[in-house]
């Protein structure tokens, strides 16, 4: 036992950290969407939202995982278990959330739910979830038909904005999670009616198999069976037995968790019953009592009946359990919550035991848990997916060769760091890079893990790329990892006080497979200039970067060489750091070194600097050798800011091969007349390494701490303002294309989705900035000041102007004098009721005028660096 002040929770991870893969066995690790994604997706056109909809998620059968509302599940996601919910008045039974697929929404996919990730520890011995059920009929058709009759110059038509939850007529439905151990797991289901009239609500907490049997008949089908004393077990090899103890339901339900073919496709159904059941016999009635009299199957739920008194309360206590025990649900069970929740609470104030503010506690709080309840089981295997049908259609040529059939070796089967589990539940390279500066504050043993899983050889191609997302693998990612891999080690490093050089040799070996894919295949004609496509940016450019507008053109990319440059001067940082212990990585330092020179001296030498405008713009070359700037101040053009390190003479001395060798390549680049961008401070004993020398770095940080180009209220804009009123053009053989600021959604149709970097605040980016520019001040120090905003006579330092971006970019989520979030734009009259006003959300951008969240709604993946900020501030 431990006593009132031991960090409990900090030795459970710490005995993680001894497993292979670091890992609880039950976790957050049900998705919130399977439906509509590609792994899904059989048909001959690749049209994923279509093929599988949300219409057929309640009654098909998924091949390559589940979902559920605020579920958990083991590692292997062999047995699950969620929450649906029946109001009386909706016409589906709620199992899984809604939202709208990439052509429903005037603005591309979105989730149209209230949800919240309240709490969450990295071992999930305490989980919090809410989740807000409106007693009206839910508004599918509405936000249906209202987002269609919208353009793209329109916001997105919201859930509130139906006027569904008026004179709080909603349940709040909260369901807490806390393990007495690893494989014995407490469940408190508490529905609270907000409204002022007594409403009724139907509440099935669901517990169900994977059904793996119906694709591959070696399988032992598993069995969930009722027992004497009103509990059910359930049984399944490899995962063994559990048991699921309960409150007294009204009366409970079994089925099986198989396609209903008759309703879908007309045909005969395998089973009696099927898994939509529950939905058929609750809704509409259908097999109601013989589902009661079924003592067996692979999906079970007991149900409750409720009529909530207003401003009342009911709860359901269950209990699921490896092996059996007595008296599951006595005096003792809430004791293990508080046990939990008090465990929770000396872990986080341990992280900051002198923050002071309540508010930044608790937007940092809800940003690990949302990143915590982002772990997802993911499993995918390409060629098994090509090659064989999901018992609906066939396999076709069409198939065989389309989306990522080139990628047949990729097999995951492992649980991983989403973006939004709903909007994004599939891994995206980048995207992962920034979740794991984020999980290393608290669980650093499994943000390594997740660096160097996805640059294994069952996620990384032979040639060296790593998988870009599930729709088009072979999409180009900015190379973000290394930098990734070093912000790890430093937060651990600076946690503990000593860092681990064992996973910087590990992930050294992998990151050298892929930065040599981005020389041979990024880098066609060897002039250390990167091209790559789109880079993640999405719709930033004035034509779609990814393709090829006729071939006479070749772009070269600002943002391409400037990842690439970073990408060179992190891996020599790796191998400097690890040198200091292993003298054998001298020789890697040397080389990157001499990648970042070359890097640096192409993007300085080769025209893409306008010396008219002082900025970076990629750059159109003609066949004829004829090259013209496109003049787009954006994001992509400050990326060459990143690209900056500082080491020691004191290290220099411990690293003589390495000083050797770079003082003789300074020293013929210097006697050559040759780009060097070094900047040497003897007197302060320290070297810096940037793409952009001091007259430049002034120029460029002139525009982004201008309010009327980059900075904003909230940080700093991906486009620059000047744009809102006079777009840019360009005519290019005859067609012309344009680009103008867009502070928040997107009114191209460039990608397609919801995405947008012409003009919001996006956190990674900002991120990245506010970490060059820390690492700019150690260098020059205070005497390096620059107005800021432009315009206002005041000047600071930049560690000062990294402070206020930081400020900046952590008020977007913070309360104001009057108690409202900027982030929640025209809906904070909602979030400042009593019971909403502590609830924060983490979009996936936001406006670049007022800081209204955009996008994705739940993507705490990136946006959890938000945590970070508040630590560096603190």
């Amino acid at each position: 036992m431990f006593d009132d002040n031991t960090d409990a929770e900090q030795l459970r991870i710490l005995e993680n950290e001894a497993k292979e893969v670091p890992l609880e066995r039950w976790g957050p690790y049900l998705s919130e969407r399977q439906w509509g994604t590609v792994r899904e997706d059989y048909s001959q056109n690749g049209d994923a939202w279509n093929y599988f909809p949300h219409d057929h998620a309640r009654s098909r059968v998924y091949r390559w995982g589940e979902d559920g509302l605020a579920g958990i599940s083991d590692y292997y996601q062999q047995l699950c278990f969620s929450v649906a919910l029946w109001n009386g008045k909706d016409k589906i039974l709620k199992e899984r959330l809604y939202g709208l697929t990439n052509y429903q929404g005037n603005h591309g996919e979105d989730v149209k739910e209230l949800y919240y990730y309240l709490d969450n520890v990295p071992t999930h011995y305490y989980m919090k979830y809410l989740y807000k059920y409106p007693q009206q009929a839910f508004p599918y058709y509405e936000l249906n038909r209202r987002n269609a009759e919208r353009s793209k110059l329109e916001q997105e038509y919201e859930l509130l904005d139906t006027g569904i939850f008026d004179e709080d007529r909603y349940f709040d439905v909260t369901v807490e999670y806390a393990k007495k151990s690893s494989e014995d797991i407490h469940i408190r289901i508490e529905i609270t009616n907000r409204g002022d009239e007594d409403a009724p609500i139907t509440v099935l907490p669901t517990l169900w198999f994977y059904n793996r049997w119906q694709y591959d008949q070696t399988k032992a089908k598993p069995v969930i069976e009722a027992q004497e004393d009103g509990s059910v077990k359930a049984t399944h090899v490899p995962l063994g037995t559990y048991h699921l103890y309960y409150d007294e339901p009204d009366y409970q339900l079994f089925t099986e968790n198989e396609t209903n073919k008759e309703r879908l496709f007309g045909t005969p159904n395998d089973v009696p019953f099927v898994k939509d059941a529950f939905h058929e016999a609750i809704i509409n009635g259908t097999d109601l009592e013989a589902l009661q009299e079924l003592k067996s199957g692979t999906k079970f739920s007991p149900v409750y009946q409720f009529m909530v008194k207003a401003k009342s309360s009911k709860t359901i206590k269950l209990r699921l359990s490896k092996g059996r025990v007595k008296n599951p649900l006595d005096e003792k069970f809430d004791t293990v919550f508080t046990t939990r929740k008090k465990e929770a609470d000396i872990f986080y104030k341990n992280l900051y035991p002198n923050a002071t503010s309540p508010d930044l506690l608790n937007i940092q709080r809800q940003a690990f848990a949302g990143l915590l309840w982002s772990r997802q089981y993911y499993h995918y295997d390409t060629q098994r997916w090509l090659t064989t049908s999901d018992g609906i259609s066939p396999v076709v040529e069409n198939r065989l060769n389309g989306r990522n059939s080139s990628w047949k070796y990729l097999k995951n089967q492992d649980v991983i760091s989403m973006p939004d589990k709903w909007e994004y539940p599939w891994y995206a390279a980048w995207d992962l890079a920034f979740h794991c500066a984020a999980m290393a504050m608290i669980d650093p043993n499994f943000a390594k893990n997740q660096l160097i899983l996805i640059m294994r050889e069952w996620y990384m191609n032979p040639e060296g790329q790593i998988p870009a997302y599930e729709w088009d693998f072979s999409d180009v990612n900015p190379p973000v990892h290394a930098w990734a891999a070093l912000e790890v080690y430093r937060i651990e490093k600076e946690k503990r006080g000593v860092g681990d050089i064992k996973f910087l040799k590990r992930i050294f070996q992998k990151l050298i497979i892929n930065f040599t894919w981005w020389t041979n295949r990024v880098d066609v004609e060897g002039k250390n200039i990167f091209a790559g496509g789109f880079l993640g940016l999405d719709n930033i450019g004035v034509f779609d970067r990814n393709s090829k507008l006729n071939g006479h053109l070749e772009l070269e990319q600002v943002d391409g060489t400037s990842w690439m440059g970073m990408y060179a001067l992190n891996m020599m940082d790796i191998a400097l750091e690890i040198a200091m212990h292993d003298d054998s990585f001298e020789d890697s330092a040397v080389k990157f070194y001499e990648h970042f020179v070359l890097i640096a001296d192409a993007l300085n030498g080769m025209g893409l600097w306008s010396e008219e405008d002082k900025f970076f713009y990629d750059t159109l070359r003609l066949q004829s050798n004829h090259a013209y700037h496109l003049k787009v101040r954006s994001i992509v053009g400050l990326t060459s800011l990143f690209a900056v390190s500082i080491f020691s003479y004191n290290n220099l001395e411990k690293l003589r091969d390495f000083r050797k060798r770079a003082t003789w390549l300074n020293q013929f680049r210097e006697k050559n007349r040759q780009f060097l961008p070094i900047t040497d401070n003897r007197k302060g004993g320290k070297v810096l390494l940037s793409i952009v020398d001091k007259t430049k770095l002034t120029h460029l940080l002139e525009r982004v701490f201008d309010e009327d180009e980059f900075l904003a209220e909230g940080g700093v804009r991906a486009l620059s303002k000047a744009y809102k009123d006079n777009p840019y053009s360009v005519d290019i053989e005859g067609s012309t294309y344009t680009i103008q600021y867009d502070p928040a959604e997107s009114t191209s149709d460039m990608f397609g989705g919801n995405s947008n970097w012409r003009g919001p605040i996006w956190l990674p980016i900002n991120y990245m900035l506010i970490r060059a520019l820390r690492k700019y001040h150690e260098f020059y120090g205070d005497e390096f000041t620059m107005e800021f905003p432009k315009g206002s006579g005041k000047h600071i330092n930049l560690k000062e102007a990294a402070d206020e971006l930081s400020r900046r970019l952590i008020n977007m989520f913070a309360k104001d004098k009057t108690g409202k979030r900027p982030i929640n734009g025209e809906d904070n009259g909602f979030y400042q009721k009593p019971e909403n006003a502590d609830l924060v959300l983490f979009y996936e951008y936001f406006h670049g005028d007022n800081s209204r969240g955009v996008g994705a709604s739940h993507q705490t993946g990136w946006s959890s660096l938000v945590a970070n900020l508040i630590s560096d501030l603190g």
